[in-house]
């Protein structure tokens, strides 16, 4: 099945799995999605995701939610920039979620990466979402 907007179709399987306290996901695969993971991963709202491989080239990630004390350790994560309504920010406009508490996700020139390092690296770019 083909999606218009891939990001938005990874975040709401994430946030349904999780309200129904499944341990794991799947979704189909992508290089946007894996570095999307990637990020969620060493960030710590993750634990991990791997790429499945079926028969006939069809690829999946299977990702691997995280809990602590029965709850889910994303307690929201909300897409921002949409595909009707892109969303940019400079390095200096770079949105705080939760007075620092959460991240953004952002995809800029040098690769998608969490808000506190696209400051580090003095670059802006699409916000694609916000977790906490």
């Amino acid at each position: 099945m083909s999606t218009h907007d891939p990001i938005s179709d990874l975040i709401t399987r994430i946030r349904n799995a999780q309200m129904r306290n499944k341990s794991k996901v799947s979704t189909p695969g992508s290089k946007m999605r894996a570095n999307v993971l990637e990020v969620l991963k060493t960030e710590g709202y993750i634990r991990g995701y791997a790429a499945v491989e079926h028969a006939g080239g069809h690829n999946e990630l299977e990702i691997e939610l995280k809990y602590f004390d029965g709850e889910p350790v994303i307690k929201e994560i909300e897409r921002v920039s949409k595909p009707g309504r892109r969303v940019y920010a400079s390095v200096k406009n770079l949105p705080r979620v939760r007075n620092g508490l959460g991240i953004s996700v952002l995809s800029t020139p040098k690769g998608i990466m969490a808000d506190h390092d696209a400051r580090d690296a003095n670059v802006g770019g699409e916000v694609l979402f916000t977790v906490f």
